[in-house]
């Protein structure tokens, strides 16, 4: 059961008080959401969608929460293994029912640009409303603009009042809240909900850990439930959203279809993005439907060259250099994140950090993380000491320029 006695707004002291003051809540919500309404504009299917341009909110009023694309769906979201986990973690608090202590709070979802965060925050807000949860979904930025305004007219108060009706908080790209009474209000509101066993779920584009412009405070109650990277777009995913992509062209305009090398053309460049795979369909689609072309390879090159990096290896990850090194001594994913000490596993462990620090660009503490939360110290030793012997110990230097050559042909 949640105790509500300490989220009630202020001056609200009855369950009359508390009627009332829902019902003029909601009377403010309904009037915005009538003058944010318009015409709905088909989306690009995706695994991750431009987030819309937040409005800022009237300075006469509460400010509203940012609008959603009701087309930001579980079922529009292509999954693979970049993506499952957080995935599989979305749909399980959709489906928890309100008033139940949450399984991980808050549930944290980091990556970079256009690999899904966006639609995952609004498919779950979508899902968890159908299951009558009421819910806010946010930007960082809208956030500042509600408080901003709020703190304006002198109605903060009510701003914070607002999050204590509220059963969901989803807040995307977390790292765009600036300004130390800005973050302090949303540490206020998170510790709240948090408080009152009310689900909280934060995207941003890096680790909690990694959110410098936060204190130490704030970053440390953001990152104690569940953190998950979105990694970027596997084989299988980028598959999904060309795939998905074309179904939306060919609605659009009758009778356009990529032919198959056209598509593993597309899926052919690693480091795309969703947003970039949307938009050289888009690009492909234009001359189609303006001028009747045909899609080909010829075409298709022609079109995207500046676009299409098919010439360049991509970048080296973590998961790359773990699979080549796991491998090669025959040791599994788990032994390496364990805390085992045995030599067998301690050995590849600490080549695998040496090989992290120095082909990927990712910093020391984000490798320990990723090496079963390991300290950024025990990292450094790894490096350290793997750097210490390839300079003298002739079979290691073999031995790493090998894992080396392996990894770069993986991701050529």
């Amino acid at each position: 059961m949640i105790d509500m006695g300490d989220a009630l707004p202020p001056g609200v002291h009855t369950a009359a008080d508390l009627m009332r003051h829902y019902e003029e809540v909601r009377r403010r919500m309904k009037a915005q959401t009538a003058r944010r309404r318009g015409p709905p504009v088909p989306p690009p299917v995706t695994a991750a969608v431009v987030p819309a341009v937040p409005v800022a909110p009237s300075v006469v009023e509460p400010p509203s929460f940012s609008p959603r694309d009701a087309a930001l769906t579980f079922a529009r979201y292509c999954v693979g293994e970049c993506n499952r986990l957080a995935h599989a973690a979305a749909c399980d608090v959709a489906a928890s029912a309100p008033g139940l202590m949450p399984r991980f709070n808050p549930l944290f979802v980091h990556g970079g640009t256009g690999l899904g965060k966006t639609h995952l925050l609004q498919a779950l807000a979508q899902a968890a409303e159908e299951s009558g949860r009421r819910v806010a979904y946010l930007t960082a930025e809208r956030f500042m603009f509600g408080f901003v305004a709020a703190m304006k007219t002198g109605t903060t108060e009510d701003f914070r009042a607002r999050f204590g009706e509220i059963d969901l908080l989803l807040l995307d790209d977390v790292q765009g809240l600036h300004g130390k009474s800005v973050q302090q209000a949303f540490s206020s509101a998170l510790n709240a909900l948090m408080d009152a066993h009310r689900q909280v779920v934060i995207a941003a584009d890096r680790h909690p850990g990694d959110l410098d412009a936060f204190d130490e405070r704030l970053r440390s109650r953001l990152g104690a439930g569940l953190v998950i990277e979105l990694r970027s777009l596997d084989d299988e995913v980028r598959a999904a959203i060309i795939a998905a992509q074309a179904e939306r062209a060919a609605v659009l305009s009758p009778g356009f279809a990529l032919p198959v090398d056209v598509a593993r053309f597309l899926a052919s460049d690693g480091r795309m993005n969703a947003r970039d795979l949307a938009g050289a369909v888009n690009r492909l689609l234009a001359p189609h439907q303006f001028g009747g072309v045909e899609i080909t390879m010829d075409m298709a090159q022609a079109v995207l060259r500046d676009v299409i990096r098919t010439g360049e290896p991509r970048r080296v990850r973590v998961d790359d250099i773990l699979r080549v090194v796991t491998k090669q001594f025959g040791v599994t994913l788990a032994d390496i994140l364990s805390q085992r000490r045995t030599a067998n596993v301690v050995r590849p462990r600490q080549i695998a950090m040496y090989l992290a620090k120095t082909l990927t660009l990712r910093s020391l503490p984000e490798i320990g993380r990723r090496f079963g939360g390991r300290d950024h110290t025990t990292v450094l030793h790894a490096v350290r000491k793997m750097d210490g012997l390839r300079s003298h110990d002739a079979k290691l230097r073999a031995e790493l320029d090998d894992l080396e050559a392996k990894i770069m042909e993986r991701v050529a």
